[in-house]
């Protein structure tokens, strides 16, 4: 039986090993994206306090001043006061050219298929949809206009995402990292010693024997190790490589049903006038004062609320946000919902990205991340180089043939 399950092992590792090794390696390029970003552009992201915030609607008034077209759809202020303000716009639609194909959401990949739209169109994520202005929140100073698709990274997502090829590379990454779980599995299945000191040589590198025991250690000794954390990361990646494992996936715990948003309570006040972003997120800061930070997004629609994100002063994951239902005319929180009062399917989707990169604890399970995509990315070679110094071997010890055998072939 393991004869069968090597043979599968090495057929897919070979036919997807080149794959999954760009896709762990640009992987492992992106789990400090965040932070290497931050570091290489302090001023963008960090200020120096000087007397006292302006309002965030003059904010986002200095924003429409640099972009007259812009609309905002959603400001974040940081409680920390070195941070600047991020101020979300869109820019109405773009003509259909390249740019305008690159630049659209998964939303929008999503509403194009449906229609029987050509393969070919590249998403971005979808919190990066529009363009982010970063604003001195004292001097009201537009630092800088980003847009995440004109950056280094960008081209990373887009190789570890599409390979740069639209949905069709889309289809390759996605069928790769299935593949992948198939390795993972009868790579487990292959470990499984029969013998207690077999098992004690699968537990460790034989560090001083010669090249060929060390590139076989590295792949069966950190390949069980890391094989758990792998076939996690492969399995969050390929709910967003096919819609039928994403929807296969959620189907047990609800679907991917998003939370409906209440409308705001009918008010006697003139239902005419609408409260500024500042005084939603005033509103917000009464109820939870020691927030790391507050997103505010703009009303749908005439009947819709303000919703305002809070990550809690205790929470040690970054999506355990507390969302809260401003009244757009009374100004009032309408409700809120704690991360633990979402539905369980919405709880697994707000999760799955940061387990996939690393981010669910922050820098100790990025490290540990980064350590399993490199490991990850050299499984393939090593896996080759097994393969190759068995096939010499069975080579060598084929007998050689006799001058009667050779006459009779003849």
């Amino acid at each position: 039986m393991k004869i069968f399950f090597r043979r599968i092992h090495l057929y897919l590792g070979l036919a997807a090993g080149l794959i999954i090794t760009i896709s762990c390696l640009t992987g492992a390029m992106l789990v400090f994206e965040t932070d290497i970003t931050q570091a290489l552009n302090h001023d963008r992201y960090f200020v120096t306090p000087a007397g006292n915030r302006l309002p965030l609607d003059t904010l986002a008034a200095r924003v429409q001043q640099v972009v007259p077209k812009a609309k905002i759809a959603r400001i974040q202020v940081f409680a920390d006061p070195n941070r600047t303000v991020q101020v979300l716009f869109e820019e109405g639609k773009k003509k259909e050219g390249k740019e305008g194909k690159e630049g659209k959401g998964e939303r929008a990949e999503k509403q194009e298929k449906a229609k029987g739209d050509k393969p070919g169109k590249e998403a971005p994520k979808k919190k990066e949809k529009g363009r982010t202005a970063f604003v001195n929140p004292y001097t009201g100073q537009v630092i800088e206009l980003y847009s995440y698709q004109n950056t280094f990274y960008y081209k990373i997502f887009s190789l570890h995402r599409w390979l740069l090829s639209g949905d069709t590379g889309k289809v390759i990454i996605g069928s790769s990292t299935f593949i992948f779980l198939f390795i993972l599995i009868t790579g487990i299945i292959l470990w499984i010693p029969k013998t207690k000191n077999i098992l004690q040589q699968r537990l460790k590198i034989k560090w001083d024997g010669n090249w060929k025991r060390v590139n076989n250690d590295l792949h069966v000794v950190l390949g069980f190790y890391t094989s758990i954390f792998l076939f996690i990361i492969a399995f969050t990646g390929l709910t967003w490589s096919f819609q039928w494992f994403s929807n296969a996936f959620y189907a047990p715990i609800g679907g991917t049903k998003q939370a409906t948003m209440p409308n705001s309570a009918p008010v006697v006040a003139d239902a005419n006038q609408v409260i500024s972003f500042e005084t939603a997120v005033t509103a917000v800061q009464k109820a939870d004062p020691t927030a790391f930070f507050y997103t505010v997004a703009a009303p749908k629609d005439s009947a819709a609320t303000f919703v305002v994100n809070a990550l809690p002063k205790n929470a040690n994951i970054e999506v355990a946000t507390t969302t809260y239902y401003v009244d757009q005319h009374a100004g009032n929180i309408v409700s809120s919902q704690t991360f633990a009062e979402r539905q369980l399917n919405q709880q697994v989707k707000s999760l799955i990205k940061p387990i996939h990169t690393g981010a669910l604890y922050g820098t100790p399970t990025k490290i540990l991340w980064l350590m399993i995509a490199l490991m990850g990315a050299i499984f393939p070679t090593t896996g080759t180089l097994m393969w190759i110094n068995r096939t010499r071997k069975k080579k060598k010890k084929a007998p050689a043939k006799t001058p009667l055998q050779e006459s009779v072939t003849a």
